[in-house]
């Protein structure tokens, strides 16, 4: 496919997704206030957004301001956040961003790339979660469902993992004010029906205008 046939495939599939999710959201229950998400998204790394939801419903009890919990002992946050993994690492991240955040940037999350990549435990995607949901720019967080689905869908081979460059292609391909909602969908999506294993190809509704399912409808015939 053409760049142009490309984003006009991705058109339609944008709108298909808004028809089957109309109420895009992020998953992660951070009650509007853009230094837990910073918080939460840290903590998503390898583990379930229900999970770190659950977690940060007692973490953020006890420590319910970016003050709070940016003088909170670290061996507390270890302890309340050790469900979610990592836990010595995201631990010292969360408490270092947030005196960060407190003493550079006074207590407001940044809203630039550059800037957010310097908080501890912040790269691309988050960063990019953090820029579309915040300050609802455009911005493509190039996740594991991102990076699956969209290979299958025919916008880059199937074999390319790297997010940095996937985030480059679709940001080309997707309209830059549906890019945020895009993403959201796509990862419910990923979860619905186009499983990492055993995707549901012959239920898709997506199946007319995904290379991956379309060969995968031939290879039955």
């Amino acid at each position: 496919m053409t760049d142009a046939q490309k984003r006009r495939r991705m058109k339609k599939i944008v709108s298909a997704l808004e028809e089957i999710y109309p109420d895009a959201s992020c998953a992660l229950e951070y009650g509007g206030e853009p230094w837990r998400l910073m918080v939460m998204a840290r903590l998503s790394a390898q583990c379930t957004d229900a999970r770190v939801n659950e977690v940060c419903r007692v973490l953020f009890e006890k420590f319910p301001t970016l003050d709070e919990l940016a003088d909170a002992p670290l061996e507390e946050i270890a302890r309340i956040i050790r469900p979610c993994g990592l836990w010595q690492k995201k631990s010292e991240n969360i408490k270092d961003e947030c005196i960060i955040l407190r003493e550079r940037f006074g207590g407001v999350l940044p809203d630039n790339m550059d800037d957010l990549l310097s908080l501890p435990g912040v790269g691309r995607k988050i960063a990019n979660l953090l820029l579309g949901d915040i300050y609802k720019m455009p911005a493509i967080v190039a996740d594991t469902h991102c990076i699956r689905i969209c290979g299958r869908l025919g916008m880059y081979p199937e074999t390319l993992k790297d997010a940095h460059k996937v985030e480059k292609i679709m940001s080309a391909l997707v309209e830059p004010q549906s890019q945020s909602d895009f993403c959201h969908r796509i990862v419910q999506f990923g979860r619905d029906v186009c499983m990492a294993r055993s995707p549901m190809c012959t239920k898709c509704p997506l199946r007319e205008n995904c290379e991956h399912g379309m060969q995968k409808t031939l290879d039955r015939k």
